[in-house]
């Protein structure tokens, strides 16, 4: 928005009274949703899991190494397959799974609960990490691009995945994984988003008449793009770091 675009529209204006009437309203909603949520999270710790080859191979800063190793000793492993469009540059690559990847940041609280957190790129890794360190991302980053596949077995290993897994002892296993819409749980920017009176600003969602939806699929409005390039890239162009992946 700026001086020229006209003002969107806003919601009534009432008295305090009436608003808190509508805000309680809607917070019996809220907590049932969040108990709705922790429902389906006590069934996701039920789920069966399956077995994974211990003894895939990713590349790393040392060369090949196994799932096994990926885990740094830790008991459970959350993986994200990084997307990547082999030889285009830093501003053509996934702006989602830039979007998604990029607000993952401080490990710590994972690994005080025995888990590590870990890109598995389907990428090569010396052009993927350069992106990677373009980003400012620091958390560990392996090349899956000729593993991808077998990881993720039956799916479309092309889109981005979130998954989960546990290792006892030597062998590893698959609890869980997500993909599309749901990994959004990466993504605090969405749940303050949500908060606000305008949303996403998307045009997909249910927003009142007049509200502003600018953010759309369509070529240079994308929800994550802006200007040729990932949102989150401007900052680092600006900062003077080089987005040279070769």
């Amino acid at each position: 928005m700026n001086d020229e675009t006209p003002d969107p529209a806003l919601p009534p204006v009432v008295d305090r009274k009436t608003w808190q009437e509508a805000r309680d309203a809607l917070f019996a909603r809220e907590k049932a949703h969040t108990r709705e949520g922790d429902a389906i999270a006590a069934a996701r710790r039920r789920l069966p899991m399956v077995e994974v080859d211990a003894g895939i191979e990713v590349i790393g800063p040392d060369g090949p190494i196994t799932i096994l190793d990926v885990f740094e000793g830790r008991k459970q492993l959350i993986a994200y397959f990084h997307a990547w469009w082999p030889g285009r540059p830093a501003a053509e690559q996934c702006e989602g799974c830039t979007f998604f990847n990029c607000q993952v940041r401080e490990l710590s609280y994972l690994h005080s609960r025995d888990i590590t957190y870990a890109t598995l790129c389907k990428g090569p890794y010396e052009e993927s990490v350069r992106y990677r360190d373009f980003m400012g991302l620091d958390m560990p980053w392996y090349s899956a691009e000729k593993t991808a596949a077998q990881f993720l077995e039956g799916r479309d290993w092309q889109v981005h995945h979130l998954v989960c897994y546990v290792r006892d002892g030597e062998r590893v296993f698959e609890t869980y994984y997500t993909g599309g819409r749901g990994v959004e749980v990466m993504t605090p920017t969405h749940g303050l988003l949500d908060m606000t009176v305008y949303g996403r600003q998307e045009t997909w969602e249910d927003s009142p008449e007049g509200w502003p939806q600018p953010w759309s699929e369509e070529p240079g409005r994308h929800h994550w793009r802006t200007n040729g390039r990932p949102i989150a890239q401007w900052s680092r162009i600006e900062a003077g770091r080089s987005d040279a992946l070769s």
